[in-house]
């Protein structure tokens, strides 16, 4: 009886702390009026048209609670609410033409097109779902890691200490409103305790009409089912270390088992299978990485943050030692998200404690940790891959590794509780976890009393740094006197009742940190329909939009109103593309690194005839355009939309076509509207053709459909990225794209009337 209300309390406590974090949501729900985890305060607090659009509300424009996330409403709410509308049509989401004029939208990874939760956002409101697609980020990580910890015989006071602990971390809260980072994460307990599983014995038992079915292969398809969720959940890094963790993790129960040959053969198998089920994913992924220019325009030195500073370290304890965004008064290196490994003062000091309880996990999870900070840090061992640029581990900032670190210390938390239920006489060096974290607090006093000039570079650092370590000193204190009463108490009920009142304080203390970095919003902030924009839906052509200051409308939220622009905000990015727009920046055949980039393309040089040539119909600036090629046709607020007359058609005939050795160079010695230039190294001559009237009759994500009339064999030049994934078929006659205007598509069209289609397909190889 005794332990079923521990059991109990343990669930119903996971359980009440999510809800307590999600009660804006839950709340509105019976509201009806819905308050959503999204940072979409942003999107109407920071960026016109939306300040124009509310002003007569809001004169100073709508307050925002956290300027450093606005990441999910730029990138992984707009691509999951583009796949999500892609798979409602039957239609797979493999391209988005309304960004960087064309890229890959399964590609890119972060849309998470195949991931199986998914299905939660398919059949509702979207952004309802989303919210709960949000939630379930922390009911499973939560979930998971109790059920992990459970497996490892710990108690469940033990486990639900764990579990909050990772649930509630500075990790899991500074990614949680992404919606992939913490969703490919959470799977790592589920993994590790399919492992489990698959050494705790081959016996065997029936499930329907299957008899003896081996117990260690179902688990073996558990860790392949999971892992490929993780894989699926739309954030390769994140994956990446989790399955290096769960390589390592196998091999350390292998050693401690049966060391079966027959063993590792299945492991390798559910490997390959996990291959098989995700190369849907990862062979898009692998090919637009290829194309990219991610690799080539990034250098970690000129990165703020790229890794760990040593002084960050002081955040595990004191999260708002620096300041936090959310009260704009974050004052530390850039970015706060990046740099916070905090689980809480309490669980941190039972993770002292883990290693009064020496066995292999903890070992495994100790060693997890340190290899995590190892490689987060500023160091020679840390710095080796970005030196000798390895693939893709010399473009993925290590601070993510704090995903590890995070988890891995939860993990050690829980043994920490662990050991005040299995601990036998008093001793004095029980007491050193406590000594430890206290001179660390009294140096935190020290340090801000004494103020040096390494640490704070102004005096009101020094005040924000001091009124942040007060709560955690409390916090610390308060557990000190709980932690000694436990050291003597002898009943295990005293210990019980003492180590639930740490987990209340723990709780508490998680939830503040939580619920103060992390914004719910008015669900009517998420991309409101300004005038501006209706203006822009009016227009039926098929056209792109440029943007010329960076307070109005950032790259990407035009693809939220099915908008198609020049720009965009991608990890990755066409390496053709980028090499078109620094020459078109530059304005001149100049594309040698770096570009600057660095993941936002936003071209301005609208004087450019590579910029018309792009299909630019329509320019929003805040200053006016005195150009006579720019008339301004709309106006709301600041905002101005300008109407670009020298901007080209989507698709037309050329009447000239030059193979050149050297493309870039040759875009600025000829006029784009009447000749195209293919690459051709070992040729320098002109091509002759006719010039017929193309019109673009259906063009949505993955096909277009153009009517062509010509007098003789005609050149179609069509201003969409190339990308190998895409066909053209002439009268259902399958045809060949040819890489024109060195980013861009044309296809030799014969004589008379044709159906031109382009089509993409993601398993065009």
């Amino acid at each position: 009886m005794v332990e079923k209300i521990r059991k109990r309390f343990a669930v119903i406590f996971l359980i009440s702390a999510i809800i307590i974090f999600y009660a804006p949501f839950f709340y509105s729900i019976f509201k009806q009026d819905l308050i959503i985890p999204l940072p979409a305060d942003t999107i109407v607090g920071l960026y016109s048209p939306y300040r124009d659009f509310y002003s007569h509300f809001y004169p100073n424009g709508i307050p925002f609670k956290n300027f450093l996330i606005t990441d999910p409403v730029r990138q992984t709410y707009v691509w999951k609410e583009l796949v999500v509308d892609q798979w409602n049509r039957l239609q797979v989401p493999s391209w988005n033409p309304y960004e960087m004029a064309g890229k890959p939208l399964i590609g890119n990874f972060q849309s998470g097109a195949f991931y199986p939760l998914n299905l939660l956002l398919m059949f509702s409101f979207f952004p309802l779902a989303w919210s709960v697609f949000i939630v379930l980020q922390s009911l499973l990580a939560g979930f998971f890691t109790y059920l992990y910890l459970r497996n490892l015989k710990l108690s469940t006071i033990s486990s639900a200490f764990g579990a909050s602990a990772f649930t509630f971390s500075g990790f899991s809260i500074s990614w949680l409103e992404w919606g992939n980072i913490l969703h490919t994460a959470i799977w790592l307990p589920l993994i590790l305790f399919s492992v489990d599983k698959v050494f705790a014995g081959n016996g065997k038992f029936k499930v329907g009409y299957l008899k003896n079915v081996d117990r260690s292969f179902i688990w073996f398809v558990a860790v392949t089912l999971s892992l490929s969720a993780s894989f699926f959940g739309g954030h390769l890094q994140t994956f990446f270390y989790l399955f290096l963790v769960c390589i390592a993790y196998f091999a350390l129960r292998w050693f401690q088992n049966r060391k079966s040959v027959q063993v590792i053969t299945r492991f390798v198998l559910s490997i390959c299978v996990f291959i098989l089920l995700t190369s849907v994913q990862w062979l898009p992924t692998l090919r637009f990485i290829f194309l990219s220019a991610r690799s080539v325009d990034q250098d970690f030195r000129q990165v703020e943050g790229w890794f760990i500073p040593y002084k960050h370290l002081i955040q595990f304890l004191v999260p708002d030692f620096f300041g936090n965004p959310a009260t704009l008064n974050y004052w530390g290196t850039w970015n706060y998200g990046e740099l916070t490994g905090f689980i809480g003062v309490v669980p941190l000091l039972f993770v002292l404690y883990s290693f009064f309880r020496r066995n292999s996990t903890v070992l495994f999870f100790g060693a997890t940790v340190i290899s995590g900070l190892l490689f987060a840090t500023p160091n020679l061992i840390s710095n080796l891959p970005y030196l000798f640029n390895i693939p893709f581990i010399s473009s993925a900032q290590p601070t993510r590794i704090l995903f590890l670190v995070t988890f891995s210390l939860s993990i050690l938390s829980a043994y920490g509780v662990s050991f005040f239920f299995k601990k036998g006489k008093f001793r004095i060096v029980q007491l050193l976890p406590l000594v430890t974290v206290l001179l660390f607090f009294l140096s935190m006093w020290i340090l801000v009393e004494t103020k040096p000039i390494y640490l704070f570079d102004e005096a009101k650092n020094v005040l924000v740094s001091k009124r942040n370590l007060i709560f955690p000193t409390i916090i610390f204190a308060i557990a000190s006197i709980l932690i000694t009463g436990i050291l003597v108490i002898k009943k295990r009920i005293g210990k019980e009742i003492a180590i639930i009142l740490l987990l209340l304080l723990t709780l508490f203390e998680l939830l503040r940190f939580a619920q103060k970095f992390t914004p719910f919003v008015n669900s009517e902030y998420v991309f409101p329909h300004t005038d501006v924009v209706n203006f822009l839906k009016k227009d039926t052509e098929v056209f792109r939009v440029a943007v010329m200051d960076r307070r109005i409308m950032p790259p990407n939220f035009f693809t939220y109103y099915r908008i198609q622009t020049i720009e965009g905000y991608d990890p990755l990015y066409l390496k053709s593309y980028a090499e078109y727009i620094v020459a078109l920046e530059r304005n001149k055949p100049d594309v040698s690194l770096p570009y600057g980039f660095n993941r936002i393309i936003t071209p301005h040089n609208y004087n450019s005839k590579l910029f018309d040539f792009l299909n630019v119909k329509y320019v929003l600036s805040f200053d006016e355009l005195v150009q006579p090629n720019f008339v301004k046709v709309f106006q709301e607020g600041q905002t101005k939309v300008y109407e670009n007359k020298r901007g080209y058609q989507r698709a037309f005939f050329v009447e000239n076509v030059i193979e050149s050795k050297n493309v870039i160079a040759d875009l600025f010695q000829y006029d784009l509207s009447k000749t195209a230039v293919v690459e051709e190294p070992n040729s320098q001559q002109v091509n002759k053709y006719s010039v017929g009237i193309a019109n673009i009759q259906k063009y949505s994500e993955n096909s277009i459909i153009i009517k062509s009339s010509n007098n003789g064999p005609g050149f179609l030049v069509v201003s969409d990225a190339f990308y190998p994934t895409w066909s053209v078929f002439v009268d259902g006659v399958k045809g060949k794209i040819v890489k024109t205007n060195h980013a861009f598509r044309g296809v030799l069209v014969p004589k008379g009337n044709h159906t031109i289609l382009f089509k993409d397909s993601l398993f065009n190889l």
